[in-house]
C-alpha cells in the first residue's frame, strides 16, 4: 500500500474523488473504517478558492465519514485532518511554539495543523513492512530516473537502523517485487541526514557511518535541523510581515538561542549541519549562527561544509554573506517554478529580488558551488524536471506534456529583476538590469553532479567521470546540453550505472 498521492489536484472535489477511489482500490481500508488514510501533495494555491480546507470537508461523502484521514500539504509543513482525527487528539493546547493550530471565528480547530503543531496528530508509527514498501518504490523510481546517489534529509534514528539493515544484507525484505533483483535494488548510494524532532541535543542518537554496507553505499555524517516553515503556508519566517498577510511574519520553528546551542554542539561533535531555511529571517538567523562558529570560533569551512537547505528568500546582503563565509546553499530549482505563481504576492516587489536567486547564489560562492536537488517527495523525483526548471525557469504541466512551458513572465521564464547598484560588488553585470536567475546548462549539470558530491564530502569519489573515481553515471537518449530546451523533458533514461554495473536499463 502506497501513500495516497495528491500532487496535481486542482480542487477540493478532485481530492475527495481521489480519496474515494483510493478506498475502493484498497479493500482492507474500505472494510475497516479504523485504518488510517495518509496522503500528500495538496496545494490550496492551485484551487479556484485558494484557502485552507477544513476537517468538515472530509466528511462530505458518507464513504469518508468517521475515518481517520491525514493529508500533508505539498511542502510537508501542513497537515489537514478529518473530524475523527480531531476526536482522537482530544485536548488541544492554546499555543504551540513554532506551530499553528488553525481555528475558526469561534476558536474551534478547523482541522489544519501547521509546522510544529503537526506533532499533535497521533499518526501511527511506520511498520518495517511499510518502510520496505516505500524504500523499494523509491529505489526503483530513483534508478529508473537516472539517480545514482540520494541525499536523504531528515532521517530518524529508527529509519537509519532500517537502512543499515537493508544495506548490510542482500535480501531487503520479504515483500514480492517485480523485475528488480535484490542486488539491483540496493545499488543507489544514500547520504543520510540524521534528524530528531527535539530542541534538546540528540547527537548521541545518530550513528556515524561512512561507506557502510557490503557495497559501501550508506553514509551518515550529517544532521538536518529546521529553522522555519514554508512559503505556501505562510510559515516561512520573514523579517517583515507577508505582503498578503499583514499580521503574519511566519514561524521560527526553533527559538534562535536553542537553535544556536544545537548547531554549536553538533559542530563540536563533528557533524555536518544542514538547516532548512525558507524565509529571509530564518536565513539571517542561521547565517548569524554559522558566522559565529566560522569567524569567531575557528570553524574550518572546508572540513565542516555547513549547508542551508533551500536558501529560498534572502536579503541581498545575506546572499553576499553566504559567499563570504563559504556556506553551501543547497537549492531545488523546481521550488521556483512551483511557487512562482504566488511568490511575489507573498513577498512583494522588493523581497522577491533575493528569492530563488540561483545565479546570484552561485556567483557569490567563492568556489562557484551550488548543489542542486529535488526535495522529493515534495517535488518530482525526476532530475530532468529540476534541470529544466534551472535553465528555463518555466513550469511544466504534466497534464499537458506537449504544451510549452509557462511562467508569469512569459516564455522567457520567470525572471527576478536585480539591479546593478545592489549587486555590482558581487558579480560583473554588463547591463543595468540583471534579469536572469536562470542557470546555464553547464552550471545546472555541475550543480546536480560534482557540486552535490562536494556537499556530501564525496567529490574525490563521485560527481564526475574522472580517472580514479567510481563509475556512477546515467545514459540518456538525447543530449540535454544541446537539444532545444523544450525537448529536455522528452528525454528518457537508457541506462543507469553504479560502480560500473548496469542497475537499470541496458547499454
Amino acid at each position: 500500500m502506497k501513500q495516497l498521492p495528491l500532487a496535481g489536484t486542482q480542487s477540493l472535489q478532485e481530492i475527495l474523488d481521489r480519496i474515494k477511489a483510493y478506498i475502493h482500490e484498497h479493500p482492507e481500508i474500505k472494510n475497516d473504517t479504523t485504518k488510517w488514510i495518509e496522503g500528500m501533495g495538496w496545494d490550496q494555491t492551485k484551487w479556484p478558492t485558494p484557502q485552507f480546507p477544513t476537517a468538515s470537508d472530509l466528511e462530505q461523502d458518507p464513504l469518508l465519514k468517521g475515518r481517520p484521514i491525514s493529508l500533508s500539504r505539498v511542502d510537508g509543513h501542513v497537515k489537514w485532518v478529518s473530524p475523527r482525527v480531531l476526536e482522537l487528539i482530544r485536548e488541544l493546547p492554546d499555543h504551540i511554539e513554532g506551530g499553528l493550530i488553525v481555528r475558526d471565528a469561534d476558536g474551534l480547530p478547523t482541522g489544519v495543523f501547521v509546522d510544529n503543531a503537526m506533532a499533535l496528530i497521533p499518526t501511527p508509527e511506520w511498520t518495517e513492512e511499510k518502510m520496505n514498501q516505500f524504500f523499494d518504490k523509491t529505489m526503483k523510481g530513483a534508478l529508473s530516473h537516472g539517480l545514482t546517489s540520494i541525499h536523504n534529509a531528515m532521517t530518524t534514528p529508527q529509519q537509519i537502523q532500517f537502512f543499515k539493515k537493508c544495506f548490510l544484507t542482500l535480501i531487503l525484505s520479504k515483500v514480492p517485487r517485480v523485475n528488480f533483483s535484490a542486488e539491483r535494488r540496493k545499488q543507489n548510494r544514500l547520504y543520510l541526514m540524521g534528524h530528531v524532532s527535539s530542541n534538546e541535543y540528540w547527537g548521541s542518537q545518530i550513528p556515524r557511518l561512512v561507506n557502510y554496507g557490503k557495497q559501501g553505499h550508506l553514509t551518515v555524517k550529517s544532521v538536518k535541523l529546521v529553522a522555519d516553515g514554508a512559503l505556501g503556508s505562510w510559515g516561512a519566517a520573514l523579517l517583515e510581515p507577508y505582503s498578503d498577510e499583514a499580521e503574519d511574519s511566519g514561524l521560527l520553528l526553533t527559538p534562535p538561542e536553542e537553535l544556536s546551542a544545537l548547531v554549536h554542539q553538533f559542530w563540536k561533535d563533528g557533524f555536518q549541519v544542514n538547516i532548512h531555511c525558507i524565509g529571509d529571517r530564518a536565513n539571517h538567523v542561521v547565517l548569524d549562527i554559522f558566522e559565529d562558529i566560522i569567524a569567531q570560533r575557528g570553524g574550518n569551512i572546508t572540513e565542516w561544509r555547513p549547508r542551508i537547505e533551500h536558501a529560498q528568500i534572502m536579503t541581498l546582503d545575506d546572499i553576499k554573506r553566504t559567499g563570504r563565509l563559504g556556506v553551501l546553499t543547497s537549492v531545488q530549482p523546481t521550488h521556483a517554478t512551483s511557487d512562482m505563481s504566488y511568490a511575489e504576492t507573498r513577498l512583494g516587489p522588493e523581497r522577491i529580488k533575493g528569492a530563488y536567486a540561483y545565479q546570484s547564489l552561485l556567483q557569490a560562492s567563492p568556489n562557484h558551488v551550488l548543489p542542486l536537488g529535488s526535495d522529493f517527495p515534495v517535488e518530482s523525483i525526476d532530475p530532468l524536471l529540476g534541470f529544466y526548471a534551472a535553465v528555463a525557469r518555466l513550469r511544466f504541466d504534466p497534464e499537458h506534456p506537449d504544451a510549452p512551458g509557462s511562467s508569469p513572465h512569459g516564455s522567457r521564464g520567470w525572471c527576478v529583476m536585480i539591479f546593478e547598484k545592489e549587486l555590482t560588488s558581487m558579480i560583473h553585470i554588463p547591463d543595468y538590469r540583471y534579469p536572469e536567475q536562470k542557470l546555464t546548462r553547464a552550471q545546472a549539470l555541475k550543480g546536480m553532479t560534482l557540486d552535490a558530491a562536494y556537499a556530501s564530502f564525496a567529490e574525490n569519489e563521485i560527481g564526475s567521470l574522472s580517472p580514479g573515481k567510481k563509475a556512477d553515471f546515467v545514459v540518456l537518449n538525447k543530449d540535454i546540453m544541446t537539444i532545444p530546451v523544450a525537448d529536455i523533458l522528452k528525454t528518457k533514461v537508457t541506462a543507469t550505472v553504479v560502480d560500473g554495473k548496469i542497475v537499470y536499463g541496458d547499454l
